[in-house]
């Protein structure tokens, strides 16, 4: 590489995505960046000239390594929606000039779909106005849900918490006996897709019997067909545990969160936002029932649990932010980097690129035959589809019985 390069991240955080910044760094470093700047709070910081030279931030092996066990992400996020190009081009205007005046060869955008959104209009604008900049969207999202790739690196990791929580939410719910039982909801994230809900089946096993009901946002959601689920359930058992995503709806499309006091809080992608779907659900069924219930929210949790990271995640994490560095210094933009599985058994994963104007602003949702016939549970091909994500564990670094993170002044916006 000639010049320099910038990196920014954007949307929800991941235990994963500092570690993909440590793979677009150390490779930039390796293919001869001058600099390795890091954009403040995404596009968005970056349009207010706030950013970072990371090698007076990174200065050793150690950082590295602890850079990749870090949660959230070390630059500060944003979820900023760029305008049209042919709305407004004023934006792109002051974005470019800044670029230029850092002398910078390739952007590196770690982030989901937005994000690509973000990546696909300041290459577009970049090829109409003929800049030399290169743009390349490196892929990040608990969610699982950008198109074309296997999986996404942050996936991992949440669903080996998810699975780990769920477990002991299971084994705490039977250590006391109600008069009349215990109904225990946890909802999990997942506005339209149900990937994260779905790897709570992997709570089950040879020691636990796992949820007894997993609800996904892609089937229809029945409240009486769900009490009534519950009812039969209690019959035999004493405690029941079920995991529902937060954006479950019902038939006419409403999100079961907005039956209750759901917030009308709506992000720059007019995304609203979620939570209370437990809450909901819990107060309906104590009505319905008469029995103890509990509302589980693991909310924030399930992205920022990097003490239980998953190995294979934080390594693809770190393999993709390298292969996002090295496809735009080959000369690709408009791209994103994507998992390709090669096997299951044994696991083996590589990378590729796409281009980017096929995945953003699309959605990857769990197949429908991957969800059992009464969309109560999910099937043995997802669980052999995720099983593999969760393997491995990475130490976090501790000092004093609690981990360290590497942490920087400049991140608090």
């Amino acid at each position: 590489m000639k010049g320099n390069v910038i990196v920014g991240q954007s949307g929800g955080p991941t235990a994963a995505i500092n570690s993909s910044l440590a793979g677009v760094y150390r490779t930039a470093i390796d293919r001869g960046a001058k600099k390795v700047y890091g954009m403040l709070h995404g596009i968005e910081g970056l349009m207010e000239e706030q950013y970072i030279d990371l090698s007076k931030h990174i200065t050793c092996d150690l950082d590295v390594e602890l850079l990749k066990r870090t949660p959230a992400a070390y630059l500060g996020s944003c979820r900023y929606k760029l305008p049209d190009i042919h709305k407004d081009m004023s934006v792109y205007e002051k974005i470019f000039k800044i670029l230029d005046k850092l002398n910078i060869e390739a952007l590196i955008y770690i982030g989901g779909n937005d994000s690509m959104d973000t990546i696909k209009k300041l290459s577009d604008y970049a090829i109409l106005t003929g800049s030399p900049i290169r743009f390349v969207g490196c892929p990040k999202t608990i969610d699982n849900d950008l198109a074309l790739t296997d999986h996404t690196p942050g996936f991992g990791s949440a669903a080996k918490y998810i699975g780990t929580s769920v477990k002991e939410i299971i084994r705490d719910s039977q250590c006391l006996i109600y008069p009349k039982g215990l109904v225990s909801i946890v909802e999990i994230m997942g506005r339209n897709a149900g990937w994260l809900t779905g790897a709570s089946a992997l709570a089950k096993g040879e020691d636990c019997d796992g949820p007894d009901m997993i609800y996904l946002p892609e089937i229809t959601f029945d409240i009486v067909k769900f009490r009534d689920k519950v009812k039969k359930l209690m019959e035999t058992k004493s405690s029941v545990v079920v995991c529902v995503s937060e954006g479950i709806r019902t038939q006419d499309g409403k999100y079961v969160c907005e039956l209750g006091n759901a917030s009308d809080y709506v992000d720059a992608f007019g995304h609203k936002q979620m939570g209370g779907t437990a809450s909901f659900l819990a107060n309906y069924i104590a009505g319905e029932m008469k029995c103890k219930t509990r509302a589980i929210e693991l909310s924030t949790l399930q992205r920022a649990g990097s003490h239980l990271a998953s190995r294979v995640d934080i390594l693809e994490a770190y393999q993709v932010g390298g292969a996002a560095v090295k496809a735009a210094d080959e000369g690709d933009t408009g791209k994103m980097v994507v998992l390709v599985r090669h096997s299951d058994d044994p696991y083996q994963c590589g990378t590729e690129v796409k281009d980017v104007h096929k995945i953003a602003n699309d959605e990857k949702i769990v197949p429908r035959e991957w969800i059992n016939k009464e969309g109560t549970y999910v099937t043995d091909e997802f669980i052999t589809y995720v099983r593999p994500l969760i393997q491995g564990d990475v130490s976090p670094i501790m000092v004093d019985g609690i981990p360290r993170h590497l942490y920087h002044p400049k991140h608090k916006k």
